[in-house]
């Protein structure tokens, strides 16, 4: 998935990692994302390594 679609304050998940729980997007500097997850903490993530899936909330 293509970072170009995240944007500070999107919630994402990390399908591979589902226990880390939802994210928000505290960043986004070229293909390095910094996601707050619930049950992980604050991370860095390169988006050309790993797969974010985007979370809708229902209103």
């Amino acid at each position: 998935m293509t970072n170009s679609i995240f944007e500070p304050g999107m919630l994402v998940r990390m399908d591979s990692q589902l226990g880390w729980g939802t994210g928000q997007i505290q960043s986004v500097i070229g293909e390095k994302v910094t996601v707050n997850f619930e049950n992980q903490g604050k991370l860095v993530l390169n988006t050309d390594k790993v797969e974010l899936s985007l979370v809708f909330l229902d209103e």
